[in-house]
């Protein structure tokens, strides 16, 4: 026997050694002429499909030797049981030295349960994909991308590894980007939500964006605006990326036009989009958009002057060297001329005189020094209308032998309109549409200062008895009165002054005396005549004068505020005079003013240094003249003013606020004494106090009242709390809580001075008051006193069909004390008995009265 033949080196060569001795023995045995004919073509059957099985083995090799990539052939447990030609070149690694051998060997990055995950893909049927790095037989490595999937193999499973070598695909991606990044044309990947993934430098300046911006965050800024060529705004769906990505086919060379709005810039790209597909997918997942500036190729187009006129921006190119000047259309439009400005001293005659000051003077400076411009003109139209318009330009970069600037014109009327609409309305009193009160301090603030020795006359206006409507009609009829006021004021001083609604019901009336010294008197003149005629407000007639002050610059102030509080002091003066009628700002009432100052000043600190004190005066039973209860009566005496009447610094206080502190301490000092009389056993009841209209404005009474009372441990009864008729008229809801909280505490609540007010008897009705004085104004007429004796008959009437208790002031004589007593009036006070006394004298005037 020969010996068997050395073992080929060659994949299969093992299995091909037996076929390929059965195939010579069967081609000898076919040579015999001896063998039958059936045995001979069983022969020949058995050759044949011997030789085809020889030609698939060896057509495997091949092909499977052929394939680009590096396949390799692993069992079960990750061994290498065969690995083609360009894996063994791949890994400069011999053929024996890989079969039999742990994939680790050539992936020795692979972890030691690598292949858990893969069976686990390739048992649902599914390849498995990884990206690992391989390590070549001299120990370099190198990227491959590996694809892999599972077979079985005479019963036993097999995993088929494909790996693609990924060193030239970097390269290629690395050469790529440098390419895309040198192109001057912008190009941008997005994925399938529009997200922009990646932006070359080209479109980063074609944006006008630098390195540290992020294109994403400047398209999503809301401040760019995407219009078609014919100027219409676009949807995002109607974007050539998004169309290509729902297409899938490429959107070429589209036209859009980008608006930036905070720049006014405006630029036209040409677009195209291509959809980029995923492995094995029918459905792009990103869309490459490659774009260019094609903004100075449209310029003289239509479609470019649509979308000029959408965002009502022309352009303009100035030669200064040939002084040629070029508009486009919606440019011309603008300025309103025909023919169009060919020059440039041609649309600076366009401006208003200013303003042509001030465009030659920054297009000298531009060209001179290569600034920008950038200006708000105003101009007028050929047909007379006038425009305002935004200059934006910048003179050429490097161009010093042509000197051309370019820019824009923006129509910016509308805007302008606008704004000076809402400077109107900021101005304007919504009411009357006279100026309002900081409009006229500003407008007169300038003129005092523009014009320091110019003869100016300011008329402080004051409506009498303007509260009557307001208390009468309500609020609403009120302002009806007010605007019918503000339109007699406008009628009687026509264009001669400026005019304005002050505050309330108050006006004021700013004119120049240039040339007519007398011109703010008979301006006063004319408005108390206007006024004399009655107002009609819902169907009542009502009779409304004015107080008028004149105060003139630069005699009486020389600032706003100066003149305004002279004029405001001779009003006062007028109404102190009897209303109706106009005082002239004198050198008495400048003294008068700063008396008040030095009033105002002292009595600030007055409750600080223990100025004031409190007297009381009895009120008593008319009948047996027993002494029921006493009213608290303020008094000051001050080291410079000497001693102070009330009626010299009350209303002051309350005009200033500072009556809020001086009566927290009367209630305070009110309650103190009572329960010091208590103490002593004197048997008043009660003690009254004044409480002015601005304590109720506020929180704080009800807070001071009960402190007080619960200081000095008396109940809410003892105290009796007066106001005017002023402090219903307010009738705020700070005055109305304030009501509520007394109410609760118990204390007594009464009108003082009833009568004298305008106040409707409604309140009276509504709010918790539980008395009323009849004035001394009324009772010092009566008996003889028709008028008199009917109002005290009527407020007596009220009192006692109401439930309310009365008090009758100033009673100063037996005849006045029995016509009240016959009255039904129980309760009375005034000189008859006794003046305000204090403390002691008072505690003698009662036991007096108790011994006989």
């Amino acid at each position: 026997m020969k010996p068997a033949p050395p073992a080929d080196d060659r994949p299969g060569a093992g299995d091909e050694a037996a076929p390929q001795d059965a195939l010579a023995a069967l081609d000898a045995a076919l040579r015999d002429p001896r063998l039958p004919a059936p045995l001979r073509e069983d022969l020949q059957r058995a050759a044949d499909a011997l030789r085809r099985e020889r030609g698939q083995a060896a057509l495997f090799r091949e092909a499977f030797d052929a394939i680009p990539d590096l396949v390799t052939v692993l069992d079960e447990a990750g061994t290498v049981v065969e690995i083609n030609r360009h894996g063994t070149d791949a890994h400069r690694r011999r053929r024996e030295d890989i079969l039999g051998q742990p994939i680790h060997v050539l992936n020795p990055e692979l972890p030691k349960d690598h292949l858990a995950p893969v069976w686990e893909t390739l048992n649902r049927g599914d390849s498995y994909l990884v990206e690992v790095t391989n390590k070549r037989g001299d120990g370099t490595r190198f990227p491959v991308e590996v694809h892999s999937a599972g077979f079985v193999h005479d019963g036993e499973r097999r995993i088929v590894a494909v790996a693609r070598d990924l060193s030239t695909r970097q390269e290629d991606e690395l050469r790529f980007r440098e390419l895309v990044e040198s192109i001057d044309r912008g190009l941008i990947v997005q994925d399938h939500s529009l997200r922009i993934v990646y932006a070359n430098s080209a479109a980063m300046s074609l944006l006008s964006l630098h390195s540290g911006q992020s294109i994403a965050d400047e398209l999503r800024s809301g401040q760019w605006m995407v219009v078609d060529e014919r100027g219409h705004e676009l949807a995002p769906e109607q974007y050539p990326s998004r169309i290509a990505l729902d297409t899938g086919a490429v959107v070429g060379s589209t036209v859009l036009g980008l608006y930036h709005r905070s720049r006014r810039e405006l630029i036209w790209l040409s677009i195209t989009a291509v959809p980029q597909f995923p492995p094995g997918g029918d459905c792009p997942d990103q869309v490459f958009a490659l774009f260019s500036n094609i903004t100075e190729l449209k310029r003289d187009s239509a479609l470019f002057d649509r979308a000029q006129a959408l965002a009502q921006i022309g352009g303009w190119e100035w030669d200064a060297g040939r002084d040629r000047l070029y508009l486009t259309f919606e440019a011309q439009r603008i300025l309103g001329r025909d023919p169009a400005p060919a020059r440039i001293e041609e649309l600076i005659e366009c401006l208003q005189p200013l303003d042509r000051h001030r465009l030659r003077n920054a297009l000298e400076r531009t060209i001179a020094g290569g600034r920008s411009l950038d200006l708000e003109l105003q101009g007028l139209r050929a047909d007379g209308s006038g425009f305002w318009v935004r200059a934006i330009a910048d003179a050429g970069a490097g161009d010093v032998i042509r000197q051309v600037l370019t820019g824009t014109l923006q129509d910016i009327t509308e805007r302008k309109q606008e704004e000076e609409q809402l400077r109107i309305q900021a101005r304007s009193d919504p009411l009357t549409g006279l100026l309002n009160r900081d409009a006229v301090l500003d407008d007169l603030e300038r003129r005092l200062d523009a014009f320091p020795h110019a003869p100016l006359a300011v008329l402080y206006i004051d409506l009498d008895r303007f509260k009557v409507v307001n208390d009468i009609l309500g609020h609403a009829a009120g302002d009806r009165l007010l605007a019918s006021a503000a339109r007699r004021i406008r009628h009687a001083v026509g264009d001669q002054a400026q005019i304005a609604r002050f505050g309330g019901d108050e006006f004021l009336v700013v004119c120049s005396l240039d040339g007519d010294a007398t011109r703010a008197e008979r301006l006063a003149d004319a408005i108390l005549e206007i006024f004399g005629d009655s107002f009609r407000v819902d169907g009542e007639e009502f009779s409304i004068t004015a107080s008028i002050g004149i105060a003139q610059a630069p005699l009486d102030g020389r600032t706003a505020q100066q003149l305004i509080q002279s004029a405001d002091v001779a009003m006062y003066d007028s109404k102190r005079r009897g209303r109706n009628s106009w005082q002239a700002f004198t050198p008495e009432l400048a003294e008068q003013q700063l008396y008040r100052l030095q009033l105002e000043t002292h009595l600030r600190r007055a409750v600080h240094n223990d100025e004031f004190h409190l007297v009381y005066q009895p009120q008593v039973n008319l009948h047996d003249g027993r002494v029921v209860a006493a009213e608290a009566l303020i008094r000051w005496r001050n080291r410079s003013l000497g001693e102070m009447r009330p009626d010299r610094f009350i209303d002051h206080a309350e005009t200033t606020g500072d009556i809020v502190g001086i009566g927290g301490w009367v209630l305070h000092e009110a309650c103190r004494q009572l329960r010091q009389w208590r103490d002593q056993g004197l048997a008043i009841e009660r003690v009254a106090v004044n409480v002015s209209y601005r304590q109720f404005l506020g929180d704080d009474l009800g807070h001071t009242v009960a402190a007080a009372l619960a200081e000095h441990g008396l109940p809410g009864s003892a105290l009796e709390l007066e106001f005017t008729e002023r402090v219903l008229i307010e009738d705020a809801p700070d005055t109305v809580r304030t009501f509520a909280r007394l109410r609760e505490l118990g204390v007594s609540l009464s009108i003082d001075d009833f009568g004298e007010g305008y106040s409707a008897l409604n309140y009276i009705r509504r709010l918790p008051i539980h008395g009323l004085k009849l004035s001394q104004l009324f009772v010092q007429g009566v008996p003889d006193n028709q008028s008199d004796v009917a109002v005290c008959q009527a407020v007596t009437g009220i009192a006692r069909s109401l439930g309310l208790g009365l008090v009758a002031e100033g009673v100063e004589t037996e005849r006045q004390r029995a016509f009240l007593r016959e009255l039904g009036v129980l309760i009375g006070q005034g000189f008859l008995f006794a003046p305000g006394l204090p403390p002691d004298e008072l505690r003698d005037y009662c036991r007096a009265q108790v011994r006989h």
